[in-house]
């Protein structure tokens, strides 16, 4: 939905929610969820949706007739597709994801097809007059990038995206952003490693790749890179890497770092004091990863891979914990548990009224594998409700 005009503002949810790897499913979500949560936030005016297609379902999508049908449907329907979440590949609930959410990568050809196909079928579906964007895979996993040939193959790719993102734009007209999203433990997980990863390898290796591999000159594949590809800021990625939110923000505006999209969610801790490893057992499951980051007081800290590697580690009771496991925005804290909600400061909600970014989409995936003491009850209604916590504390509406 359009929530500000001056500059554009457009809210959705990100469909990564509901289950399913065909278009068939993905429909069924649309049809059946996204217009029931349309209803139930009631407000005017066509509603905005946040698309999420794996490779299976975006082949299906892509048959002409079917773009036609799903065009017809939003038509009637009064909704809008403006941004599409092209992050997992494949399968994203019902099973194990952990570390293949990150496969294929930004090294391989399969990913580089993947979201090309995603930016011709958002470039189908998007309103005339409207920016699009496409969240991805921020480079790789960083465990599996050892060389600087691995870097430059990813950055090669991801030009390679842009210069595609960047005809597409001279055929019809649509502006689509590849949106790189900084999670921890991947290429760039942090602003200082996004604000040098964009300034650095992207920039030099892609204006180069771009000369050599597309006949650019310099000036063109600049702009290029600096027009199509850009950030997904996830709120819940940045309060794990214990970065102040409106301040990362600034230094990536500051750094000429495009913001394409905020992926709006909290992440988990506990209170001061807290008996963390008794608090947090119950979020230790088999299909995300959830990557834990302790804080001592004196600022130092460590990093775990997944949280039953962070409970299994000595703790001490003054450090403070982060935990990638989304938790509904409207979620303050229950017993020992607390969110990060608080990083939602007014410094924040001024920058995203002053253009921060174009695109807002409600991230909480994690509704399926909530621990029973933290279920919400109706999916619908609980996101309804992040729509209306999101309306009234970041946007000012009541």
């Amino acid at each position: 939905m359009r929530v500000q005009s001056h500059p554009p503002i457009h809210l959705t949810y990100c469909m990564n929610v509901h289950p399913g790897e065909t278009w068939d499913e993905n429909f069924a979500a649309v049809r059946d969820q996204a217009l029931r949560i349309k209803r139930l936030v009631g407000r005017p005016g066509p509603f905005g949706l946040g698309l999420r297609l794996g490779w299976t379902a975006a082949q299906t999508l892509a048959i002409p007739a079917r773009l036609d049908a799903f065009r017809a449907f939003c038509r009637d329907n009064d909704l809008y597709v403006f941004t599409i979440n092209g992050f997992p590949y494949g399968r994203f609930h019902g099973g194990p994801v952990k570390a293949t959410v990150y496969r294929p990568d930004w090294r391989q050809r399969e990913r580089l097809d993947y979201t090309n196909l995603l930016t011709d079928i958002l470039a189908a579906l998007l309103p005339e007059g409207e920016n699009g964007s496409i969240s991805t895979v921020p480079g790789s996993y960083k465990p599996w990038i050892t060389t600087v040939a691995d870097v430059q193959a990813l950055v090669a790719n991801i030009a390679d995206a842009a210069a595609h993102a960047a005809d597409t734009l001279t055929r019809t007209g649509k502006s689509i952003a590849i949106a790189l999203e900084p999670e921890p433990d991947c290429t760039f997980e942090n602003t200082r490693e996004v604000i040098e990863f964009f300034t650095g390898p992207l920039r030099e290796w892609g204006i180069a790749h771009l000369r050599e591999q597309r006949g650019m000159s310099a000036e063109a594949a600049e702009t290029t890179l600096a027009r199509h590809v850009g950030v997904c800021f996830d709120t819940v990625h940045m309060a794990v890497a214990f970065e102040d939110l409106a301040d990362s923000l600034d230094r990536l505006r500051a750094a000429g770092v495009p913001v394409s999209k905020i992926h709006l969610g909290a992440a988990l801790g506990v209170r001061d004091g807290a008996d963390a490893p008794a608090a947090l057992q119950n979020f230790c499951e088999d299909v995300y990863l959830h990557q834990t980051r302790r804080r001592s007081p004196d600022g130092s800290e460590h990093a775990f891979a997944d949280l039953p590697d962070a409970l299994a580690a000595p703790a001490a009771p003054d450090e403070q914990w982060r935990v990638h496991f989304h938790v509904p925005l409207f979620f303050e804290g229950f017993g020992d548990l607390r969110s990060t909600q608080h990083l939602f400061t007014p410094r924040f909600a001024q920058l995203i009224a002053a253009g921060a970014t174009e695109h807002l989409e409600i991230e909480t995936y994690t509704y399926g594998v909530l621990p029973a003491d933290l279920a919400t009850g109706d999916l619908a209604e609980s996101i309804a409700r992040e729509y209306r916590w999101t309306l009234s504390h970041l946007l000012g509406e009541h």
